[in-house]
C-alpha cells in the first residue's frame, strides 16, 4: 500500500534525487521503499532540447506537469533541483523541505582551468548566468547554446561539438561522476541560486504532507536557498537575467553573496548583506548601483 506518492522527472539525475527523498522519508518514518512509489512525469522542459528555455517558456517546463499531477491529487509531493523551480510558484504550492545541500560548485570539462582554454573556445551552455561569468573572465570566448541531460551534454563534447562545458558538482556526483571535471571555486564563479539544493513541493492545504516531509528538512540548506530565492524575487529575475548566489550560515548568522552581469559580462555589480531579509535589501542594493546594460535584465 502506497503511504506517500512521490513525483518526479525522469532523467538519470531526477529520478536519483527521487530516490533521496524517499531513503529519507523511509528512514524518518520506518515505511519501507515499497509505500512510497516514484511516478515519472514528463516535462516540456525534457521533451524539447534545442532551444533555450528561455524562448520556450523559462524554467516553468520543468514544473508545469508536476504542478498539474500535484494539484491534482495524482502525487502527494514533488522533489525538485531547485536551481531549475522559477521564483514566483503557484500560491496552492508550498517548499516544504529541502535536503542537506550538495556541492554548490561548477565543474569545468575539457580543460585544467577557465585560463587554459584556447583562445576562441567555443563553450557549451545554455546558462545565461555561466555565459556572463566565463565571457566576464575571458572575452574570447564563445558560448554555443548545450541543452540535454549530463550524458548527453558530455556525448556532445566528447564528439567535438565544443571545446568545453560547465556542469553543476552536485549533478555529476550524485550520479557517481565525482571524477568529471575540474571544480571552479565560488570566489572565481558564484553559482546559481539555489544549486545543489534538492527540494520537496505539497500542496499548502495539505496538511498531512507538509508533516510527512518537514521530518526530513535540512533547515541550514532552507535558510540559504529561502534567501537566495528572496534575492531573486525582489530582482523580478527570470531565465535572461545572469545573476548568481549564494548564501551560508555561521555561528547562527546568514550571509548572502550575490553578482548581477550583463548579457556578455562586460559589465557588473557584486555584494553581500547578513542576517534577515537579506535577499530584498542586496537585491536593492545591487540595484541602485548596477550599471544600465545590467539593471535593464532585471524588471524590479
Amino acid at each position: 500500500m502506497a503511504r506517500f506518492r512521490l513525483g518526479s522527472r525522469g532523467s538519470a539525475l531526477a529520478l536519483v534525487q527521487a530516490n533521496m527523498v524517499r531513503d529519507a522519508l523511509c528512514a524518518a518514518h520506518g515505511w519501507t521503499a515499497d509505500e512510497v512509489p516514484i511516478t515519472v512525469i514528463r516535462t516540456t522542459g525534457d521533451r524539447v532540447q534545442d532551444r533555450a528555455l528561455a524562448e520556450i517558456g523559462g524554467k516553468a517546463l520543468w514544473t508545469k506537469e508536476l504542478d498539474r499531477a500535484l494539484l491534482g491529487g495524482e502525487i502527494d509531493a514533488a522533489v525538485h533541483s531547485m536551481k531549475d523551480v522559477e521564483t514566483i510558484r503557484p500560491a496552492a504550492i508550498a517548499l516544504a523541505a529541502t535536503l542537506p545541500r550538495a556541492d554548490v560548485r561548477d565543474r569545468l570539462i575539457g580543460a585544467a582551468s577557465i585560463e587554459a582554454l584556447p583562445h576562441g573556445a567555443t563553450i557549451g551552455t545554455s546558462s545565461p548566468r555561466r555565459s556572463a561569468q566565463l565571457r566576464r573572465r575571458r572575452p574570447d570566448l564563445q558560448p554555443v547554446l548545450f541543452r540535454g541531460n549530463v550524458d548527453t551534454r558530455l556525448a556532445k563534447l566528447a564528439a567535438g561539438e565544443v571545446d568545453a562545458t560547465l556542469l553543476a558538482a552536485a549533478g555529476l556526483d550524485r550520479l557517481g561522476r565525482g571524477e568529471v571535471g575540474v571544480p571552479i571555486s565560488t570566489d572565481a564563479m558564484l553559482p546559481a541560486p539555489a544549486q545543489g539544493a534538492v527540494g520537496i513541493e505539497v500542496r499548502v492545504d495539505d496538511a498531512a504532507a507538509r508533516t510527512t516531509v518537514a521530518a526530513i528538512d535540512h533547515g541550514p540548506t532552507s535558510a540559504c536557498v529561502h534567501a537566495e530565492r528572496a534575492l531573486l524575487a525582489a530582482l523580478q529575475a527570470d531565465c535572461h537575467s545572469p545573476v548568481a548566489a549564494l548564501a551560508t550560515l555561521a555561528d547562527g548568522i546568514l550571509t548572502l553573496s550575490a553578482e548581477l552581469l550583463s548579457e556578455d559580462g562586460a559589465a557588473a555589480v557584486d555584494g553581500q548583506a547578513s542576517g534577515d531579509d537579506a535577499g530584498s535589501r542586496l537585491a536593492a542594493e545591487l540595484l541602485a548601483r548596477a550599471p544600465v546594460e545590467v539593471r535593464r535584465l532585471f524588471a524590479a
